[in-house]
Parts: C-alpha cells; sequence; structure tokens
C-alpha cells in the first residue's frame, strides 16, 4: 500500500474540526498514490480524499496545482475540488506534512481502453485547455525539453543495466529532440500525466479528471502527445491506430488543431515517450527493493520511442494532414 505518512484518529479528527465536513466517522489508505500519501475519508457529510503531500512535490508548486483545480471546476471541468476550512485554506499541515483535502470523484479508471474511451478522453483534455483559459498562475513543466539531459545524467553511467544500447539510443534521440523541438505552440495548463489510471468512468461514461500534480504551463499540443502513448499503445507495444483516430476526432470535436500542431505531433510525441522513458529509467535504478510502491518498467517507453522514429505525419496517428 503506496501509503507513507501514516495519520492517527486523533491527529485526523483535530485536523477535520477545522472544516465544515461533520463528524469523521473512518478513513483508509488508498493503495494507488505513487507521489502522494492519499486517504479516503468519511465524514458526516460524505466522502472525501485527503492528500498529505511527499517530498517528491514542491511546497511551492501546491497553490498552482489546488488553484487550478478550483479554475477547472468553475469553468465546468470535472475533477476533484480542494476543500476550504473555516478560515477559507485549503492548504493545511497534518502529521509533518502539506495537506489538503478535496471532493471525492465517483469512477474507475480502466484497464483495457478501447476507442470509445480514447474518444471520451480526446473530448476530455480539449475540455480542459479551454478551461484552463483565463487561469492567472504559471508553473514551468520542470520535465520538459530543458529538465531531460539533467535528469538522464542522474543515471547515465548505469543505463545499460535495464537493456543493452539503451545508453545509445537515448544519447542520440535526445540530440535529435534538442535540435528539431516545435515551438511557437499554442501554450496553456497541460496535465502533462494524463494517463488512464487518472481518467474516471461510471459505464461507458467519463466522470472526470484526477491528479494534477504534473500540471503545469507548456504547448497544448504536448498534452495531445502525452495521451497518444498513454491511451493509443498495445500491451505488445503496437500503435493502435484506431484508438488514435478515435482520441485525435473526440479531441478536435472541441478544439480543433493548428497547422503547426498538426506537423508539430511526430516530433511532441517522440518528447513525451522519452520523458516517461527517462523518468521510468530513474525509477527502475533508483527505486529501493523494500519501497512501497513497484517501479514501471521502461522498457514499453523504448518501443513506443521507437514506433514514433519511424512517424512522417499526424496521419500515421489517424488523422488527416490539414487542419479543419
Amino acid at each position: 500500500m503506496a501509503v507513507y505518512t501514516e495519520v492517527s484518529d486523533v491527529e485526523l479528527s483535530t485536523f477535520m474540526a477545522s472544516y465544515d465536513l461533520g463528524e469523521l466517522l473512518s478513513f483508509k489508505g488508498i493503495a494507488e498514490g505513487v507521489e502522494n500519501t492519499n486517504y479516503i475519508v468519511h465524514a458526516t457529510r460524505g466522502p472525501f480524499i485527503l492528500t498529505l503531500y511527499e517530498k517528491r512535490v514542491a511546497h511551492d508548486d501546491l497553490p498552482f496545482f489546488l488553484g487550478l483545480m478550483e479554475h477547472l471546476a468553475s469553468r465546468g471541468v470535472s475533477c476533484p475540488i480542494p476543500i476550504r476550512d473555516l478560515e477559507g485554506r485549503n492548504l493545511r499541515e497534518l502529521a509533518g506534512r502539506a495537506a489538503a483535502i478535496v471532493t471525492f470523484l465517483e469512477g474507475f479508471w480502466i484497464r483495457r481502453p478501447t476507442p470509445m474511451h480514447c474518444t471520451a478522453v480526446g473530448r476530455a483534455l480539449a475540455e480542459m485547455h479551454l478551461g484552463g483559459e483565463g487561469f492567472a498562475l504559471k508553473r514551468a513543466n520542470t520535465l520538459g525539453p530543458a529538465g531531460w539531459r539533467p535528469l538522464y545524467k542522474h543515471f547515465a553511467n548505469r543505463t545499460e543495466e535495464i537493456s543493452a544500447g539503451l545508453e545509445q539510443l537515448i544519447e542520440s534521440e535526445l540530440d535529435v529532440l534538442d535540435a528539431g523541438w516545435p515551438t511557437g505552440l499554442v501554450e496553456g495548463v497541460i496535465h502533462a500525466d494524463l494517463f488512464p489510471d487518472n481518467v474516471f468512468f461510471l459505464g461507458n461514461q467519463l466522470s472526470g479528471l484526477i491528479d494534477f500534480y504534473f500540471a503545469c504551463t507548456d504547448a497544448l499540443a504536448y498534452d495531445i502527445a502525452v495521451c497518444l502513448n498513454a491511451w493509443c499503445f498495445e500491451q505488445d507495444a503496437s500503435f493502435n491506430i484506431t484508438k488514435g483516430r478515435a482520441f485525435l476526432r473526440g479531441y478536435e470535436d472541441v478544439r480543433p488543431l493548428t497547422n503547426a500542431e498538426r506537423e508539430a505531433m511526430p516530433m511532441l510525441a517522440r518528447g513525451a515517450a522519452m520523458r516517461f522513458l527517462l523518468t521510468r529509467a530513474y525509477d527502475w535504478l533508483n527505486t529501493p527493493p523494500s519501497t512501497l510502491v513497484s517501479p514501471k518498467n521502461p522498457a514499453e517507453y523504448v518501443r513506443q520511442l521507437r514506433f514514433h522514429q519511424g512517424v512522417r505525419s499526424i496521419a500515421d496517428y489517424g488523422v488527416g494532414e490539414r487542419a479543419k
């Protein structure tokens, strides 16, 4: 179970007394958290999610994350909403950690997405991008291109422990990305980590988006590229063009891509694959065996990156060349 910080009944009862949520009835750790400690808290006024922010989340970024969820919810985007205490604060401290309570979002994440799910995610992502307009705070993408080489340097001398030839692949690909990374694209708030476990469904209906703790200000099309990697590959790392087409058409039903975004998509998808290859490789090599969370195998993103290297246009992801 991914509960890094234990909270006692007394501590939580005292903490909850500062909110207008009624009496604390029960609470339980949530096993699927990776970056933070999460509890589901049952109170008189309903279920809520309590998050304690661990060391990998910078405290200075928390006003951006919490403010963004409030902003998106006010614009009609279905996502958890931070609860403010009796003094109007949405960020507190509990058990020595920064902590927040957010509304409980009904639903489950889909283990085996279908094209129908991909269409819904495309629409939801575009709605989130439009909903983020007007959000006053900015946050740089710390895991964007500028951060890839510094991250790689932390484990470059151990790369071959993962697979033979990986060092050469990463170094040559970083050169390509440095030289060809697109600029001048439409920017705004992006989720930057919209994997299936961060999207909830009730039946066949998308019920909301969660886990905004990698959100930042960057090219909107980069967020699309992250989702192509996260939603449109099969377990054998083959690209499912039917899912790609469904996702992109769902997105463009809400927000049509510009010609520049379409032309940039192959390079953006390569970069998104590199980002997750690097973070997974780092965790694979640096996570102690006794940890509460098993690191994800980076090999998946090696295969996806090699696919993107052969892509010549957005048509290879399932849609035509030109903007509508």
